[in-house]
């Protein structure tokens, strides 16, 4: 489950308590231009006992490579050891608007960023990286000439801290199955994903050091489950969904240059993707909401009776996905939790 930026966290920490009780694995912390995610993870840590606690995500401007390495490693210090490293890019608007740094090579960056977290946390040797972003010692002509390689001072509870990356298209896709452990992708569907990704996944994977280990997926949707959930009941909680989803597909980023409409026609949903985007930039948003298919609802979620989750739950299994990101959103968040729990280990 994912913790926004925005709302009462004091009473969010209790109820992942509660949830944690219930079953849920992973809770993942967001960041953008809010608060810091770490002061929370901070927290977070020291509120529960089993559940692994995300960064989800850090982007690779705001901090240097080091930093993030540090931080981490701190992370899983005071979590003993149930840290997950979120990294991703964020964008332009944000990292040279909000931070005042130049947005360039994103993907390069966080594959050295990847690199850099490794061998500081391994203490091998000590740190020292040349590479097209990261270049650590600085150079006697970048700086004073009086750097030195240095090792990380303590002794990280783990050397092999677990790096996923929100990585969501083309190269960046292929870097992520060769490197990372995780991957988050967005607005996943099981029967399709394959039509966006499967290429980049498939090339990357062939690149992948074995010790790695398998590639884990993340992936889900708003969680409501209820013999109650059909017709009108179903379709109510899922168009929850549409404002986000339209603003996603219709707004984000220029007509010609949007990720997310590219997605939506990728998964064959040519026309609407068309009709989203001209509503939504025409200022007409509920409209652009409305004009999403209903399919993909219903395939991006886990929303209905349990029959029909246990059945979203196998498609999720068959194509990959190892962690089923969830959004509870129905009256009692740690029953669902608890009946989601049952599905999956059944």
């Amino acid at each position: 489950m994912g913790i926004n930026y925005v709302g009462d966290f004091p009473a969010t920490v209790d109820q992942v308590v509660a949830l944690e009780s219930a079953g849920l694995d992973q809770v993942w912390v967001a960041e953008a231009y809010s608060y810091d995610a770490i002061s929370q993870i901070g927290f977070l840590a020291a509120r529960t006992k089993r559940i692994e606690i995300a960064s989800g995500i850090l982007n690779v401007y705001s901090r240097t490579a080091a930093l993030v390495a540090m931080t981490a490693a701190g992370c899983d210090y005071v979590s003993g050891g149930r840290f997950i490293l979120g990294l991703g890019a964020s964008g332009p608007q944000v990292v040279e608007g909000f931070h005042g740094v130049r947005y360039d090579k994103p993907m390069q960056r966080i594959r050295e960023y990847i690199e850099a977290c490794r061998m500081i946390w391994k203490r091998e040797a000590k740190f020292e990286y040349h590479g097209q972003v990261v270049d650590v010692p600085l150079p006697p002509d970048a700086g004073t000439g009086l750097g030195k390689p240095l090792k990380l001072i303590n002794h990280p509870v783990r050397s092999e801290i677990p790096v996923w990356w929100a990585s969501l298209m083309g190269l960046s896709v292929t870097a992520t199955a060769e490197l990372a452990n995780g991957w988050l992708p967005i607005f996943f569907i099981p029967e399709r994903f394959r039509s966006v990704w499967g290429t980049q996944l498939d090339a990357g994977l062939a690149k992948r050091d074995p010790a790695l280990g398998p590639l884990d997926i993340a992936a889900g949707g708003l969680l409501a489950i209820d013999e109650s959930l059909v017709g009108e009941a179903r379709t109510k909680l899922l168009d929850l969904m549409r404002p986000q989803l339209a603003l996603y597909v219709g707004g984000m980023g220029a007509r010609g240059k949007n990720f997310y409409n590219d997605i939506a026609r990728a998964y064959g949903y040519e026309r609407e993707a068309a009709e989203v985007q001209d509503l939504y930039l025409a200022g007409r948003k509920e409209e652009a909401a409305a004009a999403l298919p209903a399919e993909w609802l219903e395939l991006g979620n886990l929303v209905g009776p349990p029959g029909h989750v246990a059945e979203r739950i196998a498609a999720y299994r068959e194509a990959g996905v190892t962690v089923l990101s969830v959004t509870p959103v129905g009256a009692n968040p740690v029953a669902e939790i608890e009946t989601l729990r049952a599905l999956v280990d059944a």
